[in-house]
Formats: structure tokens, sequence, C-alpha cells
């Protein structure tokens, strides 16, 4: 396993060298229907914010296992899910078995790439950009706008820093390990004066930044002309 955070591939393909270890890591359960409940939360949230319809086209930044796609598969046209882990993508290949509008894309952990211009309808991450770093939390939200179609949408979340609950997070990682001990993943906060900037400067137009217990979460979409 690499010892630097940003190397995201190689961290990621450690620590999901099995089917527990890899639903461990991405949401601390192997429970079954707690995955499809958590993932059925996740469509309600997309479904108030940047809407889904039967044709768009929905990519997912960070898929992992395929626990949102497996769900939101059957209500879009086409939904892909881009991973930076090829053990993820292993597992969510048999997570998605019988799909047959759903398409799996290892990437860099850094960009979209191969993904073409202008070709997405919606694009969303969540409980991903707590694994990276602010700098590659930007650079996707600005590979978001590349993608999308004229108009399309983009949502993504993260723990809030100034949360209670944010707040306990960030504790616990500055607490629990010093200096030299610090591991290459740990999870770390955003803010809404963050995701304000973001969304911002990457040009999107109509977003929101808003909260609920935890989490901040964005919204926004690409300007049409």
């Amino acid at each position: 396993m690499s010892h630097l955070r940003g190397d995201y591939k190689s961290v990621w393909n450690s620590l999901s060298g099995s089917k527990q270890e890899a639903y461990l890591v991405v949401s601390g359960y192997t429970n079954e229907d707690k995955f499809h409940e958590d993932a059925e939360d996740t469509l309600d949230i997309l479904r108030d914010t940047v809407g889904i319809n039967p044709t768009d086209t929905a990519l997912e930044i960070g898929c992992g296992v395929g626990r949102v796609g497996r769900v939101m598969s059957p209500f879009v046209q086409e939904w892909v899910g881009c991973d930076v882990s090829s053990n993820m993508l292993r597992l969510a290949g048999r997570r998605l078995l019988g799909l047959y509008n759903t398409r799996l894309q290892e990437i860099s952990g850094y960009d979209l790439q191969p993904i073409p211009d202008n070709s997405i309808d919606l694009v969303y991450s969540t409980v991903v950009f707590m694994h990276l770093e602010e700098w590659d939390r930007y650079n996707y939200i600005l590979e978001a706008r590349r993608v999308l179609k004229p108009g399309g949408r983009f949502y993504c979340d993260n723990a809030n820093i100034a949360s209670d609950e944010g707040w306990a997070m960030f504790e616990a990682g500055r607490t629990q390990f010093t200096a030299q001990q610090r591991p290459a993943q740990i999870s770390k906060c955003s803010s809404v004066p963050e995701f304000e900037t973001f969304f911002r400067r990457a040009g999107f137009v109509d977003w929101q930044v808003a909260t609920r217990p935890m989490w901040v979460y964005g919204w926004g979409r690409k300007p049409s002309v």
C-alpha cells in the first residue's frame, strides 16, 4: 500500500482486496439490506436536488462496489460507474449482473478520462470527496462540467466540518495518529464556503449549497450555451 494519500489507485486497491474489506471501507458495514436502504436514500436526495430522468445518462464518480448504481439504473437510460480501483469495479460488476444499461470505467483518480466532452446528463459523487485532497475535489468538479451536456446537472457531498458530526470526524483523525503514523487513507471534511467557491469558480449556474446532519452538499447546472 502506498504511503501517499494522493496515490489513490494503490491505496484503494489495497483496501478492497476482498468483498468484505471493500464493503467495510466504503460504508463501515456489510449488511446487504442496509446497503440497499442507504442507496435508496441517496436516490431520494438526488431526486430532490438534481432530479433523475428516464432519458438521463448518469455518471457516478467513485462508484465503489456499485451500491447506488444498482438501485439507480432502472430509473435512467444508462448508468456509468467510474472508480479508481479495479478491485472495486470487479465487485461492482458482480453486483450489477443482469443490468444491461450499466457500464463501468476505471479512471486515474484525478480526472474522468476517457469520458467524452458533453456526453452526460447527470454527474454525481457521494461519500467520495472526504477521501480526496481539496485540489482533486475541485478537479473532479471541473471534469464534471467538461463531460456534462449543456444544461447537465452535477451533485456532490462531503462531511461538513461545521457540524458536530463532522467535527467529531475531524477530531478523531487529528488525535488518533501522530504525524509520523498517519495512514494514506484519512477522511477529511469540507465546508459550505468551500463548496460555494468550487461551484462558482467552476462556472456552474443555478447552484445551491445546503447542509443536513453531518453533511454539506451542493448541486448546480452547466450553462446551456
